[in-house]
């Protein structure tokens, strides 16, 4: 018997209230409906200093990489900023690399106040990619949250469908055959300029 997958969501907000957390623990919810098992980083709980190659075990970067590698699937959650992600998260993938995200099942969230938060899929699409992370064709976007919310719970039943739907996408390709290494994992050094 195969054991459950095991499901690790990436909050790329630091925000107390954050919408980028709130939509993360329902797709969380959504998968262990499902039968995984879950762990939400919280990255305003990892001590993780703007990343130096010299030191890539700096504050909780080794803690982090090793729940990080434990996932058959990783949900990486962002506010959308200036048409990005966040630095946070930034950060917290820079102290990764192939041994955390190589062959892995990679969902994508981003929440934004504004009407168009797909860049920041886009850019953290490429992140993945570069990673050589199998990346679920659905993503899940959330525009205008300020909407989308009440008393700390995701309302709206359009976004609540979208969230619910990649963590069930998180579960069903958790174990998905690998592609082959894209062109862009091939090129990518890591970080050891």
């Amino acid at each position: 018997m195969t054991e459950p997958p095991h499901v690790v969501a990436l909050c790329g907000s630091l925000r107390e209230a954050s919408y980028t957390r709130i939509a993360l623990e329902h797709a969380l919810a959504e998968a262990e409906r499902l039968g995984a098992s879950t762990d939400l980083i919280d990255l305003r709980d990892v001590d993780l200093p703007i990343f130096n190659a010299d030191d890539r075990e700096a504050g909780d970067a080794l803690a982090m990489k090793e729940r990080i590698r434990r996932a058959d699937s990783v949900i990486l959650g962002t506010p959308s900023y200036h048409g990005s992600y966040s630095s946070v998260l930034k950060a917290a993938l820079d102290y990764c690399g192939f041994d955390e995200f190589e062959n892995t099942t990679v969902g994508l969230l981003s929440v934004a106040g504004g009407a168009f938060p797909i860049t920041p899929l886009d850019h953290l699409r490429s992140v993945a990619r570069a990673l050589n992370a199998w990346v679920i064709p659905h993503h899940a976007a959330v525009p205008k949250a300020r909407n989308k919310f009440e008393d700390g719970a995701l309302v709206d039943e359009s976004s609540r469908e979208r969230v619910a739907t990649l963590g069930q996408r998180s579960v069903e390709y958790a174990n998905i055959e690998p592609d082959p290494p894209s062109i862009e994992s091939t090129e990518n050094p890591g970080a050891d300029d």
